[in-house]
C-alpha cells in the first residue's frame, strides 16, 4: 500500500518552524512520508503567521498558488493553520475555497483527525478553540525527534502580557507551561539522538512555571535540563524584561551550559512610548537589567527588538531610542516599521506616524546598529572562541560552521568527524553576521 505524503510549508517565527517539525514528526509516526515538492504531497499543510499584515498577505498569496494543483488533483487535502489561521477561522474558507481544513494554534495535535473528516466524511472543519489544556502540548510535542546538534524545545504557550501593538494573546492564547519532568524528558531524548544544544523556547520564557507547570520556575527549569547528559549548550528565547529576575539572571553567572547571550527585546527608548505600549517597565529598569547582566556575565551578548513609527511616536521619542541603543551598544537587533494588527489596542491610536517618517527612522536606527555590530565583531578577531561544530559552511570551500557561545557565526576549515563537537578556534576575519578562522 503507498505511503500517504505531506508537505508543510512554514511562515514566521522560530516557534512556527518548531511546531512545524512538530507536526511533520507527528505524521511521520502516523505513517505519512514527506514529498519533496507540493505537487506529489496527498496533505498539503501552511502554518502561518500574523506578527505583521505582510505575513498575512504572503501567506494567502502562497496559498492561491495551490489553486491549479487542487484543481487539477481535487484529492489533495490542504490545510490552513497557524496564527493567521487562528485570527481568520472560518474567514479562510470564504477568501480561499478550494482550502479543506483550518487548525487553530491549539489545535496542531487534531490535524490527523481533521484530514480524515474531509476525505471520508467530506467535511471542512475548522477548530480554532483554545481551551488551554496542557495534554494539547504533549501530544504534539511529544513526536520530537532530533535532528542535527541542535534543537528547539516548546516550554510553555501563549502570552498574558496584552502589549498594545501585540496579536499574540488573541492568536496564541493565555500563558500555560508544560511540566518541567516532561520538557526534561524531551530534552534527554533529543541528546540521545545527537542533539547537544537546546533553545528552550515560549512567547515569554521568563514567566514560565506562573500558569501550569510544576511548581519550577524558568531558573530551575534550566538547571534540570542543564543536568541531562549530552546536552553542552541550553539557550532561550523570548525574554521579557517585566519578568527577568534575578534568579535567572545568576544562571548566566552559576550554570555553565547557559551560554552568554540573551534576546531582551526592549522596544523603544521612550518611557512615553513604552507606557503607550503597555510595556509595564521604563528606560531605568530595562537599563539596570543591562547592568545586572554583564555584572552576573560581563562577556554576555545583548540582542533586541526595536519598533519604530509607533503612534505618538515623536522626533523627541526617537531621539531617546537611539541614545538607548549608544548606551547599551548591543549586539544585534530585529527592527520594524510599526504595522497596525486589527483588534490590538494600539491599531486605534491617535498620531499614526507617517509613513515616509517610519522610514527614515528604521534607517537611522538600522545603520547605527550595523556600526554597533560591525564593531563587535571586528573586536573578535584574535580571540579563542570555544565553537560548537554545527555542519558545513554555507559559505563553502569545504569549510565547516558552528556558534561562539555568544551566538556569533564562525567558519572554518576542519574534518567532518569534529561535527557535534566543541573545539577552540582562532578568529582570523571578521563582517557583520558573521566570523572566519582557524582551529
Amino acid at each position: 500500500m503507498r505511503k500517504l505524503k505531506y508537505y508543510i510549508e512554514t511562515f514566521g517565527c522560530q516557534m512556527n518552524d518548531h511546531d512545524s517539525l512538530a507536526i511533520a514528526s507527528m505524521l511521520e509516526d502516523a505513517g505519512y512520508a514527506k514529498a519533496p515538492r507540493p505537487a506529489e504531497a496527498d496533505l498539503i499543510l501552511v502554518n502561518t503567521c500574523t506578527i505583521r499584515d505582510k505575513a498575512d498577505q504572503k501567506a494567502y498569496s502562497q496559498i492561491g498558488r495551490w489553486r491549479l494543483l487542487k484543481k487539477e488533483k481535487p484529492e489533495v487535502i490542504i490545510g490552513v493553520g497557524g496564527c493567521m489561521a487562528q485570527s481568520d477561522g472560518r474567514g479562510v474558507l470564504s477568501r480561499v475555497p478550494f482550502v479543506d481544513f483550518v487548525f487553530g494554534t491549539q489545535n496542531m495535535h487534531n490535524i490527523l483527525q481533521m484530514a480524515d473528516e474531509v476525505r471520508q466524511k467530506r467535511l471542512r472543519p475548522v477548530w480554532t478553540a483554545m481551551p488551554g489544556d496542557p495534554a494539547a502540548m504533549e501530544a504534539l510535542y511529544s513526536h520530537a525527534k532530533a535532528d542535527g546538534i541542535k534543537a528547539f524545545i516548546t516550554v510553555m504557550q501563549g502570552c498574558d502580557n496584552y502589549c498594545s501593538y501585540c496579536i499574540v494573546p488573541y492568536v496564541r492564547g493565555r500563558e500555560l507551561s508544560r511540566p518541567s519532568a516532561e520538557i526534561v524528558a524531551e530534552a534527554r531524548k533529543l541528546a540521545e539522538g545527537g542533539v547537544r544544544e537546546v533553545t528552550l523556547l515560549g512567547q515569554n520564557v521568563n514567566s514560565y512555571g506562573q500558569k501550569g507547570g510544576d511548581g519550577a520556575d524558568f531558573a530551575e527549569l534550566i538547571r534540570k535540563v542543564g543536568e541531562v547528559e549530552g546536552i553542552l549548550r541550553i539557550r532561550f528565547t523570548t525574554s521579557h524584561p517585566k519578568d527577568l529576575t534575578d534568579r535567572l539572571i545568576d544562571i548566566f553567572a552559576s550554570e555553565p551550559k547557559a551560554m552568554p547571550h540573551i534576546h531582551l527585546p526592549v522596544q523603544s527608548g521612550s518611557d512615553a512610548i513604552l507606557r503607550a505600549m503597555n510595556r509595564k517597565y521604563d528606560r531605568a529598569h530595562y537599563l539596570g537589567l543591562i547592568a545586572k547582566l554583564r555584572a552576573a556575565r560581563p562577556d554576555i551578548a545583548i540582542t533586541t527588538d526595536f519598533i519604530v513609527g509607533f503612534p505618538g511616536e515623536s522626533d523627541a521619542d526617537f531621539e531617546e531610542t537611539l541614545s538607548l541603543m549608544r548606551e547599551v551598544v548591543f549586539d544585534n537587533c530585529f527592527s520594524f516599521k510599526f504595522s497596525p494588527r486589527r483588534g490590538t489596542k494600539a491599531s486605534s491610536m491617535e498620531g499614526v506616524v507617517a509613513e515616509k517618517v517610519k522610514e527614515e527612522r528604521l534607517a537611522r536606527l538600522q545603520d547605527l546598529q550595523l556600526g554597533h555590530t560591525t564593531a563587535k565583531s571586528l573586536a573578535e578577531i584574535g580571540q579563542k572562541r570555544v565553537v560548537l561544530v554545527e555542519g558545513s559552511s554555507k559559505a563553502g570551500g569545504g569549510q565547516l560552521s558552528g556558534r561562539t557561545p555568544q551566538n556569533r557565526i564562525v567558519n572554518f576549515r576542519g574534518d567532518a568527524a569534529l561535527l557535534g563537537r566543541e573545539v577552540e578556534v582562532k578568529i582570523t576575519a571578521a563582517w557583520p553576521n558573521s566570523l572566519a578562522g582557524e582551529l
